[in-house]
């Protein structure tokens, strides 16, 4: 059995996390083991079962110090031999994990690449200038997207070395039920209400208040609808206040983070996103497990689009533009759609096996001296 060990922000509810869950729920922990290195020092929603299934959690000291970050990492390698593979999500500071580990002679050092853009301020300038290093640290180079591969690694490095690893799911999970969706509607007395879903980080990325303005048209023009938002983050008061100064925190609801998103899908009637920037969203892979239809930026990469009920609008469009393309879902019979998954790559069984096998190969292809 081989440990990997992942690099990640901390393993709360987030996209990249639950995607890592995703995979490794669907592991043989007979021949692969996950363990964590959390980068943030606050516990995680995952963490008790990350134990449960036999991994372990470590906590860094941070991003805030170089030297101090390079030092644990020689420590953690130095009490840890068994680790021969790093496997890094976060962002551009996963440049930190992939040094510390280069400088701890770790072979293999997999770069994963989730998004497309660094966010935008004068604290992420660091990150800009990280960015174009990660190669040279990395041994192997992964992604969620072509678009996200060759923002991270350049076009060049992405098409001659990488593997495209799908944000997969457990696509029975997320399937429309119609039981499971009136048991939800009538809880929260929705109603015949045009119910309108979102589900992310509440951060600047996710820009939800684009969604909130877009949502206040939609109402105004149509007051038998709903906006609901679930996760949280950051940026959550500061919403809830966008929301009340637009006249419509009545008809929003902040649900905070929830352990039955799957069930969800199947009380929304269409699902919206207005990220900034996103690699490959594994929220947009479930909403279509659930034959929801979707409108998303078009910054998100058309890759996502598996279903016909997937489109587009500029991110700069107006709020009046997504108002309308909101208001112009109508009902309809919402069907199974786990072949269409599973042929373009997004069922958990089949992507988590082709992950396993890459790691044992990466492993069986270190020589001897290397072990």
């Amino acid at each position: 059995m081989i440990r990997i060990l992942h690099s990640v922000s901390n393993m709360d509810r987030g996209g990249i996390e639950t995607m890592l869950m995703n995979f490794y729920r669907h592991m043989d922990h007979d021949k692969v083991q996950f363990d964590f290195l959390a980068n943030k020092p606050v516990p995680g929603d995952y963490d008790e079962e990350i134990k449960a299934l036999g991994g372990k959690v470590y906590v860094s000291p941070g991003f805030m110090s170089y030297r101090r970050y390079i030092a644990y990492m020689k420590d953690l390698f130095r009490e840890h031999p068994e680790y021969k593979i790093i496997h890094t999500h976060n962002g551009s500071l996963m440049l930190y994990a992939l040094e510390g580990a280069k400088k701890s002679g770790v072979p293999v050092r997999i770069a994963h690449a989730h998004a497309t853009a660094v966010p935008v301020g004068w604290k992420n300038q660091l990150k800009k200038l990280m960015r174009p290093l990660i190669k040279y640290a990395a041994t192997d180079y992964w992604g969620c997207s072509d678009a996200a591969g060759k923002f991270y690694f350049s076009e060049k490095r992405w098409n001659n070395k990488h593997e495209l690893i799908r944000n997969a799911i457990d696509v029975d999970n997320f399937t429309f039920n119609p039981e499971i969706r009136e048991s939800i509607r009538a809880q929260y007395d929705f109603g015949d209400k045009l119910v309108i879903g979102h589900v992310g980080r509440l951060a600047p990325q996710k820009n939800q208040k684009k969604l909130l303005e877009a949502f206040a048209c939609v109402h105004r023009e149509n007051d038998q609808t709903h906006l609901v938002i679930i996760g949280t983050g950051e940026l959550e008061e500061s919403l809830k206040q966008t929301a009340f100064d637009l006249g419509i925190a009545s008809a929003v609801t902040f649900t905070g983070v929830l352990s039955n998103v799957n069930e969800w899908y199947s009380a929304f009637d269409v699902f919206a996103m207005t990220s900034l920037y996103e690699g490959l969203p594994v929220v947009a892979v479930e909403a279509q497990a659930a034959d929801l239809p979707c409108i998303l930026t078009d910054t998100i990469t058309p890759e996502v689009k598996v279903t016909e009920k997937v489109s587009f609008l500029g991110l700069h469009d107006s709020t009046e533009t997504w108002a309308k393309a909101l208001l112009a879902v109508k009902p309809q019979a919402r069907v199974n759609r786990k072949q269409e998954l599973q042929a373009a790559g997004y069922d958990i069984a089949l992507e988590a096996k082709r992950m396993q096998d890459l790691y044992l190969e990466l492993y069986q292809n270190l020589s001897e001296k290397q072990l």
